[in-house]
């Protein structure tokens, strides 16, 4: 039976902001919790508000690891002034940018779970380039474009231990309209042919697949 979240998560999910709907993140939930098993730490790159954090992290504490997430908080593409997925309360009125690093942090405070997340800040190229360690699972869900997506996953897939999980969100093998694109679903072709891993499950636009094979 697949792990799954307490009330109190779940609502503490389901109140942040961000765009994930329940039923891809009950599935993350449930792969996050079978992850930590392998006493990693859990990874997702595009942190935005901290929705899907609320998930990774409970399941890391649950197992006694620990939870990081990379993002640079000035926003992705379609997140930017003029685009449909712009919220203006995360504009920081002093620079003029998005800055969604307080809104995460509030989302972190009132769900409890602080201590148990690592917060990397910074360029997803660049942090992946300085980690050393394997990692028990890597959430891909940061920017749309090929360059991107390609970014993230070159990054950051070899870090994905023996057995461990590589997620991939807002994979659309029929494209819908620009911003969802089809990026993520290039990288996701691309890690099936790769012979590295095997496809565990799909939820709607989230793909959950297993380290089975060296490489990416």
């Amino acid at each position: 039976m697949s792990a799954a979240p307490k009330p109190e998560i779940l609502a503490a999910f389901e109140a942040a902001k961000g765009f994930m709907p329940l039923g891809e993140g009950l599935a993350l939930y449930a792969a996050a919790a079978e992850a930590a098993t392998l006493g990693l730490p859990l990874l997702e790159v595009g942190t935005y508000c901290g929705r899907s954090t609320i998930l990774l992290a409970d399941a890391a504490r649950q197992a006694g690891v620990s939870a990081l997430t990379v993002d640079h908080h000035r926003g992705s593409e379609e997140q930017q002034p003029g685009w449909d997925y712009h919220d203006p309360e995360t504009v920081d009125p002093a620079v003029g940018r998005m800055d969604t690093l307080p809104t995460f942090r509030r989302t972190l405070h009132a769900a409890g779970l602080e201590d148990h997340v690592i917060a990397l800040v910074g360029r997803s190229p660049q942090v992946a380039a300085v980690w050393g360690g394997p990692l028990g699972l890597v959430f891909i869900d940061g920017g749309h474009t090929d360059e991107h997506a390609t970014a993230d996953y070159e990054g950051w897939a070899p870090h994905v231990a023996e057995g461990g999980l590589l997620l991939i969100h807002d994979v659309f093998p029929v494209k819908i309209d620009e911003w969802t694109g089809q990026a993520p679903y290039r990288v996701y072709l691309r890690a099936l042919e790769s012979g590295a891993f095997t496809e565990v499950s799909a939820t709607d636009s989230l793909r959950v697949l297993r380290r089975t094979g060296p490489g990416i």
